[in-house]
């Protein structure tokens, strides 16, 4: 029988302590889920850290695991961030080999995504991006279409539900 796969996202809330990443990771890796994203941050509860996780799933795998991450006793609470009710952000940092008059065409690109050049050699430019994933992804698509891309660092989805 086929079941679609679909990436999904959620939030753990955890003890703050020693090893808590490697239990909670731990536990997609012994399942056989590949996680495609990963962000860990501090919450306003010094005692308690969000791990945001990104993977693919079937429907009854993601709940298989899901349940499972709830009953390690360092996790407070696991949620599924949906994305109706949910806001998506990344980070981006990319590296562009340019030429002076390559600079141009670049900044106009950076102007249409609200992206800002944040460090500029004589022959490469640094930019810097936050947005959803999906903005992410075409602004990528876009550079490497018509400029060298050298270097792309990613921070991973961090999400939190707007309700």
């Amino acid at each position: 029988m086929y079941r679609p796969m679909k990436q999904e996202i959620v939030s753990v809330l955890v003890k703050n302590q020693a090893n808590v990443l490697t239990r909670v990771i731990s536990m997609f890796g012994r399942r056989g889920f590949n996680i495609d994203s990963l962000t860990v941050s501090p919450t306003n509860d010094p005692e308690i850290s969000r791990i945001t996780i990104a993977f693919t799933a079937t429907e009854r795998s993601m709940q298989q695991i899901i349940t499972q991450t709830e009953k390690l006793e360092v996790v407070e609470s696991v949620s599924l961030l949906d994305s109706e009710n949910s806001l998506y952000r990344e980070l981006l940092l990319l590296k562009v080999h340019s030429t002076q008059a390559q600079r141009a065409g670049i900044r106009e690109i950076c102007e249409i995504y609200r992206a800002k050049i944040v460090a500029l050699t004589l022959d490469s430019m640094i930019i810097e991006l936050t947005g959803t994933p999906e903005k992410l992804d075409a602004f990528i698509t876009v550079m490497e279409g018509d400029y060298n891309v050298t270097e792309v660092c990613r921070t991973g989805v961090s999400g939190i539900e707007r309700i």
